[in-house]
């Protein structure tokens, strides 16, 4: 039985029908990254991070086991984004999108990459990137922080 790994992305969008955009990234990514088995956050409406736009985004983490390697899950979301509308502009900052999809964690694999960082570099910096992971594993240890899920979110929760 090959070996499998658990995988922690996080969905997000603000453009077009989200929820529909959701469910056909959820059907495409099972498929692509050969799941073995798959959860889904609730859904958490948050402000824009890192510029301005009237729009709200959808945050939705999902988990699952694949026994993929880190780099071909990574191409595997870049294609799903692609086929559901993402314009990646080189250079051009945080902006609008149809859909994103992060790579959060992997297991506890740790890796520093030109184009792949894992953990996700910003996680421990974003509510609504841990928000919608701690609804799934709040127990996850950070592989470089050393706090769980819920102990980052709730760092940032406090004055």
């Amino acid at each position: 039985m090959e070996a499998t790994r658990e995988l922690v992305l996080l969905l997000g969008g603000d453009l077009g029908d989200q929820e529909q955009l959701f469910a056909t990234a959820e059907r495409l990514l099972a498929e692509r990254l050969q799941v073995k088995e798959f959860r889904r956050s609730r859904d958490h409406w948050t402000e824009p991070w890192g510029f301005s736009h009237p729009a709200l985004f959808l945050n939705r983490a999902l988990w699952c086991r694949t026994a993929l390697p880190a780099s071909a899950i990574m191409e595997h979301a870049l294609a799903v984004e692609a086929q559901l509308g993402r314009t990646r502009v080189p250079g051009s900052g945080y902006m609008p999108r149809t859909i994103d999809i992060d790579i959060l964690l992997v297991g506890d694999e740790v890796m520093e990459g030109p184009s792949l960082q894992v953990p996700h570099p910003r996680l421990h910096l974003r509510a609504f990137a841990l928000a919608p992971a701690a609804d799934l594993v709040p127990d996850r240890v950070h592989p470089l922080l050393g706090r769980t899920l819920l102990q980052l979110l709730n760092d940032l929760r406090r004055p």
